[in-house]
């Protein structure tokens, strides 16, 4: 199976492995049939992001062990809902982008332009 495009229009790249993300829990921000929230926009999050979400019923900050989920840290990435991510924005409240884990889909939804100006520093492994 080939991988999805991400928003540069190149092969979509992990998001994160520690945590792993994604909705396929695979660390990529792909998405399928079942994935009504379109974990799409592959984040760096913010204290405030993590705030935000939590104060919009989705607390991404405290570990739920049965998931195997370690709640997340700031600094940390993540498959954020586009329409999360979008709200956020609009509210002020920017986590940025690693645009080349980003899937494509999120197009849609956000423009390049947009994702592109709250883009994430490359990180050194």
């Amino acid at each position: 199976m080939a991988m999805p495009k991400n928003v540069l229009g190149s092969e979509l790249e992990v998001c994160s492995l520690s945590p792993t993300t994604g909705f396929f829990r695979d660390g990529c921000c792909r998405t399928g049939k079942d994935d009504v929230g379109l974990h799409l926009v592959c984040t760096r999050v913010t204290e405030e992001f993590l705030e935000f979400s939590q104060k919009h019923g989705n607390d991404l900050s405290t570990p739920v062990p049965e998931w195997d989920f370690p709640g997340l840290q700031p600094g940390d990435q993540w498959c954020v809902c586009v329409e999360r991510w979008k709200e956020a924005y609009e509210a002020g409240v920017i986590a940025p982008v690693v645009l080349a884990a980003t899937h494509i889909s999120t197009l849609e939804f956000v423009s390049l332009e947009e994702l592109a100006a709250h883009a994430a520093e490359e990180v050194d492994d």
